[in-house]
């Protein structure tokens, strides 16, 4: 299983972005899908996941900013960034918690990672 992730860049504070993370391969069910980022230095920490059902959760920090969001058919999970915030840069991971037709048994893909740089 492969997740490719795009929508990083540049913005500046108060600016927008829009992640995007598409999975690809022996995909028998996926049942989250989710961003995680990562600072050099600190631990990777989720931003928001979505499960098959719909439900979400949000890291404090980005509630009420941030919106995750799934589209089953095509395997892809997006997330909206609004107000932007110098303390959101990062390297965003997209992760999915993925049955493959292998074996039927789910296990943790994870993204390439993308850069969002917030400037002040």
């Amino acid at each position: 299983v492969q997740l490719q992730a795009s929508g990083g860049g540049l913005v500046q504070a108060g600016g927008s972005l829009r992640l995007s993370c598409a999975a690809s391969g022996s995909i028998f069910r996926i049942n989250t899908m989710g961003w995680y980022r990562q600072v050099p230095g600190k631990e990777r920490e989720l931003v928001a996941v979505i499960t098959s059902g719909g439900s979400t959760n949000y890291a404090d920090s980005v509630k009420g900013r941030f919106t995750i969001s799934g589209d089953d058919a095509k395997n892809t999970v997006y997330l909206q960034m609004i107000s932007l915030k110098p303390e959101d840069t990062a390297i965003y991971y997209c992760n999915a918690g993925v049955v493959t037709t292998v074996n039927l048994y789910e296990y943790d893909a994870w993204g390439q990672g993308t850069l969002v740089t917030v400037s002040s």
